[in-house]
Formats: structure tokens, sequence, C-alpha cells
């Protein structure tokens, strides 16, 4: 769920900031370019976790994604908001956060018309415990096999966010020890 007082970080074509606006407010037909991040979240089974968005979310409503993502707050490093986040969506503690795209970056429009405009480096991390849903943020949740995952992204991509179907890609062609564990037997 937004707060009043969520905000994200702006930023200019080349990736650096340019300021701050109320995230409420960035999402719409013409969404500025601004800073995010993706985290795709393993349990002990080497299962990535999925997650499919409330659907009172603002761009792609009721969809299946990856675990999570977010906004670091201004001046917030992005591994404390990799697990701020984790925590206020799942009610997850997580371990070996490991940064896997730092460049990923992404444009989509859904179907209302709202734009995500992101550079949204992209994490793996493995869950502490079992998730807890927050309703206002995810409505239903699984844990896959990455081969079912890759089987699923590649048939109704569609059917997925496309930040999930792209970051998939990237991670199956990625090296990495959890990469390793997790994508690249999806490739």
């Amino acid at each position: 769920m937004v707060t009043a007082q969520e905000r994200v970080v702006l930023l200019n074509d080349d990736g650096t900031p340019r300021g701050v606006a109320q995230k409420a407010e960035v999402h719409h037909d013409r969404t500025p370019l601004h800073l995010a991040f993706s985290c795709h979240v393993l349990d002990e089974h080497g299962r990535v976790l999925i997650t499919r968005r409330a659907l009172g979310k603002r761009t792609w409503p009721g969809t299946w994604t990856n675990a999570f993502c977010g906004h670091p707050q201004p001046f917030e490093p992005i591994p404390d908001a990799v697990r701020r986040r984790a925590r206020e969506e799942l009610g997850l503690e997580l371990a070996d956060i490991r940064l896997e795209l730092p460049d990923f970056r992404y444009r989509a429009v859904d179907a209302s018309g709202t734009v995500e405009n992101e550079v949204c480096p992209v994490y793996t991390a493995r869950a502490l415990g079992d998730p807890v849903l927050v309703a206002a943020e995810a409505m239903e949740l699984r844990w896959v096999d990455p081969r079912d995952l890759a089987i699923a992204l590649t048939a109704a991509p569609w059917a997925f966010s496309p930040w999930l179907v792209s970051q998939a890609a990237e991670l199956s062609r990625a090296d990495g020890e959890i990469r390793a564990a997790a994508w690249q037997r999806a490739a």
C-alpha cells in the first residue's frame, strides 16, 4: 500500500538522480524514469517464489510476478530497501542478498495505459521462513521449480509482468552461484 510519505527517486536518462516525487503520483501514462528494484527469492530447495499482484495495485493488478519489487527512498541504500520491502510485502526475512543485474532497465505499458519506466537493479535472496501475504500488495504466492517457471514464461509471457519475463531471461544467461542454482537449470 502506498503511503503519503513514500517517495521515488527520479532519474535523468543517464541514470543520475534529478529529484524526487510522491510514489502515489508518479505512475501514469507519462511516468518519468525513476529508481526501483526487483528481488527474486529462493527457498532451501531452489524453488523460486512468484506472487500475484493485488487487484488494487496501480500497475499490472492481478498479474503474476517475481517475489517483490519496490522503490528505495531517497538516500536509502537499495539492499536496505530490499530488506524493508520483503518485510512489508511478505513478512519475510532474507539472507544472501545479491545484486545480480545492476543495469536492468525497462519501460512497459499495462492494459490501462499506465507506464512503468524504471532503472531497476535485480537482486536474488534466500528466504528465511515462510512468506505471509499482505493483502494490499499480493493476493497469492507459489513456490515453483525454475524449469516450470521458464516453461510458463515462454508459453504465456502475457500472463506475467513484463519485468519478470525480461529478468528471468537475463538471469538464466548470467553467471553466479544463486543464479546458477535457480535460473541456469531453467534455461
